[in-house]
């Protein structure tokens, strides 16, 4: 996967939350961190406008990106965005180092496919239900793909698909499924029409997988906290 994604950044000296405040609301610029590798953490500014045009493409959470900085350049994906509770402006964004030679965990959109045509909507008046909309990998920065595609097509009403029935490219790992069988969980459902006993067992089967789920999230460690 080649680099497409390019900002430019400033290293930021006046740190703190006054002075982030002041930032993202005199100069309009977006307070960020770049940490990781070798380096000691970076705090850097962006502009909000080229910072908010990029985010609105869905490869750039997932994509390598170049943050130019001074006179070089890093390479680096974003690991955390912070968000106004309120109004949905970007108050904070994380970035992590990588190296070409370091496979690193990225999470990955799902592209879920045919879902109209799917047998259990189409033939069965089924409904397709999403236990998640992306998928933690690990591999080289070269690798990371764009989206992962589902093809629900040949799905029935009552069918689930778990992670051990996604297709990875080469080179990529699922990382739940690397903790073991009790971690495949379950990323979407075909439910029955309401009404009928299959739609009652469809609900009781997405409720486990939904709680199990919940049990492994817990249990898993967040990268990356904000300095700011």
């Amino acid at each position: 996967m080649s680099d497409q994604f390019e900002l430019d950044a400033e290293v930021r000296n006046d740190l703190g939350k006054g002075a982030s405040r002041r930032l993202r609301r005199s100069a309009d610029l977006v307070p960020a961190i770049i940490y990781g590798g070798d380096k000691n953490p970076v705090p850097l500014s962006l502009v909000r406008k080229d910072l908010e045009k990029a985010l609105e493409n869905e490869a750039f959470y997932s994509h390598v990106l170049r943050l130019k900085v001074g006179s070089g350049t890093e390479k680096a994906i974003l690991k955390d965005l912070q968000r106004h509770p309120a109004k949905n402006h970007v108050m904070h964004a994380d970035f992590l180092r990588v190296d070409d030679n370091v496979a690193i965990k990225v999470n990955v959109p799902i592209h879920f496919l045919n879902e109209e045509n799917c047998v259990g909507v189409k033939m069965q008046g089924g409904l397709v239900q999403h236990q998640a909309t992306d998928i933690e990998v690990q591999c080289l920065p070269a690798d990371i793909p764009e989206y992962i595609e589902v093809d629900m097509l040949e799905l029935e009403t009552g069918q689930i698909v778990h992670l051990s029935d996604v297709t990875l490219p080469a080179g990529v790992t699922c990382v739940a499924l690397a903790l073991g069988e009790s971690h495949d969980l379950a990323i979407a459902s075909v439910l029955a029409p309401k009404g009928s006993d299959e739609a009652d067992e469809d609900a009781v089967a997405a409720d486990s997988a939904e709680g199990a789920e919940g049990d492994a999230e817990e249990g898993t460690a967040e990268d990356g906290d904000s300095e700011d």
